[in-house]
C-alpha cells in the first residue's frame, strides 16, 4: 500500500472521519455521512488527480464520484460489489476489509437510495446528474 494511502487510512480510523482524500501537503477530510463530502468536492470544482483517499463506506454512488474526482487509490472498510466493479472498469487501484453484495440503508430496511439510484448506471457523469436530483428530490 502506498504510504500516502496508508497515511489516509490513519486519519480515518483514528480521527473519527467518514473520508480522508490527501495528496503531501494538502489533505481534505470530513466526518459527513454518504456521498455528501464527495458531491461537495465535485460541485465546488476541487480537482483531486493523483490523490488518495480512504473511506469508510463506498457504494456504486461513491465510486462513480471517485472516478470523477481522478483519485489515484482507495482504501475503503466495506465496499459492495457494484462499487468494486465500477472501480475497477477505470482502472482506480482499491483494497477494502468487508466486500458485500450492496451497501444497505441507515435504517437497514433495504438498499442505501444512492446506489439504488445509480445501479443501472454505466458512466460517471450521468451518476452525477442522477444523484444530483435524486438528492433534491429527497430534499422537498
Amino acid at each position: 500500500m502506498h504510504s500516502e494511502l496508508e497515511r489516509a487510512k490513519e486519519l480515518l480510523t483514528t480521527k473519527g472521519y467518514t473520508c480522508v482524500i490527501l495528496k503531501g501537503d494538502v489533505c481534505y477530510n470530513s466526518t459527513k455521512r454518504g456521498i455528501a463530502p464527495l458531491m461537495g468536492y465535485l460541485a465546488d470544482d476541487i480537482h483531486m488527480q493523483g490523490y488518495f483517499a480512504a473511506d469508510k463506506v463506498v457504494g456504486k454512488a461513491a465510486a462513480y464520484l471517485y472516478v470523477l474526482l481522478e483519485i489515484a487509490e482507495l482504501y475503503v472498510g466495506v465496499i459492495s460489489v457494484p462499487a468494486l466493479e465500477v472501480l475497477q472498469r477505470f482502472h482506480i487501484p482499491v483494497t477494502y476489509d468487508t466486500l458485500v453484495p450492496a451497501i444497505r440503508n441507515r435504517t437497514d430496511t433495504g438498499f442505501c437510495p444512492m446506489e439504488t439510484a445509480v445501479l443501472n448506471i454505466q458512466f460517471a457523469d450521468e451518476a452525477y446528474k442522477v444523484l444530483k436530483a435524486k438528492i433534491n428530490e429527497m430534499q422537498n
